[in-house]
Order: C-alpha cells, then structure tokens, then sequence
C-alpha cells in the first residue's frame, strides 16, 4: 500500500465528515505533554482533550511522549500523529479519527525535546499513564524505591544523562522549569492507583530528595507553590487492538491506519479540583471536578478493577480468553454480584451506589463486542491486586467478616503464577518459585503473600488456609462461587 493510502493530515480531506476529528489538528498547540503513548490515553485523555478544544475553541494539542516504544513514535509520526478510535458497541461500532495529538516523541532519543517542553510556559498540563510498575514504589513504604535498578541507574546518571524512567525525566525536566522560573503546571496521574496524584507527588518529590543536585531543597520549596499533582479516577475498558481492529478501521476509514484503538462506548474521567495552572476545559466533555476523588477512586479500584482481575484469573482457569466469554460463564455475573457486595463495606458511603455500579459492571462487561482479553488484564498482578484486592481484605477480616470471594479470587492469581504461560509480571522468578514440587499448598500461598509485601496476611492462618484450600479445585478448572 502506497503512502497515499495512509491516514494523514492530506487523507483527511477524503473522509467523510462523520469520520474526521472534532477540532483541526492544525489549529493546535502543544499544551499538554502526555507520558504513556499507550491505548488508554489514545481512547481516553486524547479524547476528552479533543472536544475540549473543540467546544472551547481554544488550541490545546498534545505532545504525547512514549518511554520505551520508539516504533509506536514512528508509526504516528507517519501519520501526523491522527489515528482512529472505534466505539465498540451492540447495535453496531462506530468509527473516527481522533486529531489532539499533535506531537510524538521517544523519552531517550528525543530528552532535550522533551525537558525543552516541560521547561515551556505554554505547557501548563503533564499527564500519565505508565502503569503501576512506572512509578517504581516501594512495597513497604509506597515512596520511591531508590533502589531500583533503573531508579539507581538514573540517579548516578544525573540530569543531563541518560534517564529511563519516567520518574527521572519527570523529575528532571520540573527541576528544569523551576529553575527557569516557568509558570506554575499540573501534573495529572491517569493509573489506576489508590490516591494515584498524591503517590505521584510523593516519587517524584522522593527522586528530588535522593538526587545529587546541589539546589533539591530550593527546587522542592518552589515546587511546593507551583506544582499540582491533583488525584484523578479514569475509566474505560480498551482492548488491545488486534488484526482484526485494524482491518475494520481500514474498511471502515477507506485509508490505512497502523494505530487504531478501540474501546466501549463507557468512558469516565472524575478529578480533584486542585490545579495550580490553566487546563483544558474537560467538563465540557462531562469530565467531574469533585473536591475530594477517594469515593469514586476507592468504588472504582476495588469493584470495577478488583472485578475485572478476579474474572481474568478465575476466567483462566476455566479455559477462557475474554471478559466477555467469562460473564458468559455460569458463574459469570454472580462472581461479578458477589465480589461488589462482599467489598461494598469497605467503600465511602458519600460514593457511588455499589449495588447500581455492579449493574453497569455486568452491563458494560457483558458487551459482545469488547473482546478484552484476560490475559492482558492478569499482567502485572503482583502490582494490580496489592492495590485492588489486598487493602479490601485486610479491612473486612479486621472487622471479623468472611471474605470467600477475595479468597477466591486469591487462590485463581496464585494458581496462574506456577503456570508457565502466566501473564507478565515484573516479579514472576519470584513467585513461581514459591510453587516448590514438595511444598504444601498452605506454605506455597504463604510464600505468595510475602512476595506481595502482605507479610500481616501472610500470618493470617485462616486466610492462608481459605486460600490453599481452593486450589484444589481450581486446578481442575472448577470455579464455585
């Protein structure tokens, strides 16, 4: 396919109006510097950015930064970064090109790009979705782990040398502005974390302190005035793009687009109205600026993201491969049902109604045209349910409550990490090698516990047991709720 068959500012002209973005990409600037070229960003912030720009009439373009993927930069940068995004819904999907993204940059070849625009007074926006593992966070303490290797590498590589977190090139360029004297920015975490602006503030401030820069205490004072890391809570369920997405966007664009994303029709941005710099006007797409997040951050982690890891390991050991297939499942919708109700007394009772929240859940997890893979959910999981599961738990046995669901739910993650085909997990070496051939199942989810970090659970003798005493059955892939 020749270049004249690739999506592009030229292409744009051939589309039909319903397919072309909500603003002119050229009428842009860059005003928000994005960290995490990922498709959650391009489903989700891009598009709240998008048609805030548009109903606003005001130019806030996006110059989204990828850490690692040098490729992904490329690929958008042939496409003078417009991609499509296509709403999985159904009574049938629904395709356009989205137009906020106005820049792409790689964090290590392009550095001094990046720290130039973090240092810019017209940049008054920094966000991010890099993950949970991005912020390279203690277990024990939720500060920054100094002692990570990459965190270490960057801390003995100094500002001007070769930074690999995002954390560091963070850290580095906000320095570089405070120095500049630049205007005050926000700095806005989109990962789904418990209080997710204030653990951002937190490593960030913690990589400042660790550093070796002779002026980290006037660069802390000046940060504490002009830099706002306000809590946020996003929600929209995006599929890894498959083959498959990419032909229907092609068929359905007429041009080739190497990026597209999908995503439900559902989408939810609810954020702490804290800002100590101008921002896109988000509201005018039906994002919330509420003065505290925690209900809808605490609903959302523990019922709609706590849900969704429970069916990815329990969906995996019935033989499954999407959400939707396990809400198919007979014990689908009840897995989904028990584990808000069993949760439910943990949550803020100023926040969203659980029992109307699982709902939606079953609802919007039900839909057969989101294929969401279980394994992409199951990744990372000694991070994701550390902040998902863990803290719900602790919470109910200590007031005396049974938690057989979280047990359940406990036992599926613990078998799918003596599997060899386990999702990815930045601490896999170490827990499968908790599933000694001679260890007894009681020792084995024990070990587990400790490699969470959750040595108090660890300890807990009749949670250890629940747990081990579900394995069984679960290895024969019999799911009982």
């Amino acid at each position: 396919m020749s270049a004249d068959d690739l999506l592009n500012r030229e292409a744009l002209l051939r589309l039909a109006p319903e397919l072309r973005p909500a603003v002119d990409p050229a009428e842009l600037r860059t005003r928000v510097v994005h960290f995490g070229l990922g498709a959650f960003h391009r489903a989700h912030q891009a598009v709240f950015t998008e048609q805030a720009a548009a109903r606003s009439g005001e130019p806030w373009g996006i110059t989204a930064v990828a850490p690692r993927s040098a490729a992904t930069v490329r690929a958008l940068r042939d496409q003078d970064c417009l991609y499509s995004l296509t709403e999985r819904r159904p009574d049938g999907h629904r395709t356009r090109v989205v137009g906020s993204v106005v820049g792409a940059l790689a964090m290590g070849p392009d550095a001094r790009t990046v720290d130039a625009l973090l240092a810019d007074p017209e940049v008054t926006v920094v966000t991010l979705t890099v993950t949970e593992k991005g912020y390279h966070r203690s277990p024990s303490t939720g500060g920054l782990d100094t002692a990570a290797g990459p965190v270490a590498a960057d801390l003995a590589a100094g500002p001007d040398g070769p930074l690999t977190t995002v954390v560091g090139r963070l850290a580095a360029g906000l320095a570089a502005r405070m120095r500049a004297g630049a205007p005050p920015i926000n700095v806005v975490s989109c990962d789904n974390m418990a209080d997710n602006g204030a653990a951002l503030g937190r490593v960030v401030h913690d990589y400042i302190r660790a550093s070796s820069w002779p002026d980290r205490a006037e660069i802390l004072d000046r940060m504490a005035e002009a830099v706002a890391f306000p809590a946020t809570v996003v929600d929209r369920i995006v599929p890894a793009t498959s083959d498959a997405d990419r032909a229907a966007a092609e068929a359905a664009l007429g041009v080739r687009d190497a990026l597209p994303v999908t995503g439900e029709p559902y989408r939810q941005w609810v954020l702490e109205d804290s800002f100590a710099a101008p921002r896109p006007p988000w509201e005018l797409d039906g994002a919330l600026f509420v003065p505290d997040v925690a209900p809808y951050q605490l609903t959302k982690l523990r019922l709609l993201n706590g849900s969704h890891s429970a069916l990815a390991y329990l969906g995996a050991v019935a033989g499954l491969d999407t959400i939707a297939e396990t809400m198919a499942a007979d014990w689908g919708e009840r897995l989904v049902r028990a584990l808000c109700a069993e949760v439910a007394p943990t949550l803020p009772a100023d926040g969203p109604d659980p029992v109307a929240y699982a709902d939606d859940l079953v609802v919007r997890f039900r839909n057969p045209e989101m294929h969401h893979l279980l394994r992409q959910i199951g990744t990372d999981g000694s991070l994701k349910i550390t902040e998902r599961w863990l803290p719900a738990l602790r919470e109910l046995r200590a007031r005396g409550t049974s938690t057989p669901v979280l047990e359940l739910a406990l036992a599926a993650w613990a078998d799918s990490a003596r599997r060899a085909d386990a999702p990815a997990d930045p601490a896999a070496e170490a827990l499968a090698a908790c599933w000694g051939p001679s260890t007894r199942p009681a020792e084995t989810v024990r070990a587990l516990l400790r490699v969470l970090g959750a040595a108090d659970l660890a300890d807990d003798e009749a949670l250890v047991a629940a747990v081990a005493d579900r394995l069984p059955a679960l290895r024969t892939g019999h799911v009982e709720i």
